[in-house]
């Protein structure tokens, strides 16, 4: 079972980047999907999550109307849209699987992680 993210990279302030996040190994379709980050020293925070119907998103209130949250379940795949990027939104991101039916927000509810891929944000 393997949760792979891509996407990161540099980017200035007031762009955007698109993080990709491909399951393998099983059928996540079925699974609420979330985004989380974390900072140099910092714990790692929520950000966003879908459920697996895709009929409900959450994110934090920090990436509220900058970050979208979607999946393809047909491809085993979420994103992460995000735009008008702060320096802020600096951490490296990490994708989440979470197979209890229900659409947490906490880290320490989700099953399954990927290994994060880092986004940077230069002011």
């Amino acid at each position: 079972v393997q949760l792979q993210a891509s996407g990161g990279g540099l980017v200035q302030a007031g762009g955007s980047l698109r993080l990709s996040c491909a399951a393998s190994g099983r059928t996540f379709s079925r699974d609420a999907m979330g985004w989380f980050r974390q900072a140099p020293g910092k714990e790692r925070e929520f950000v966003a999550a879908i459920s697996w119907t895709r009929s409900n998103t959450y994110y934090a209130d920090s990436v509220k109307g900058r970050f979208t949250i979607s999946r393809d379940n047909a491809k085993n795949t979420v994103y992460l849209q995000m735009y008008s990027l702060k320096p802020e939104d600096t951490a490296v991101y990490y994708c989440a699987a979470d197979s209890s039916g229900g659409t947490p927000l906490a880290p320490r509810h989700y099953d399954y992680w990927g290994q994060g891929t880092l986004v940077t944000v230069s002011s």
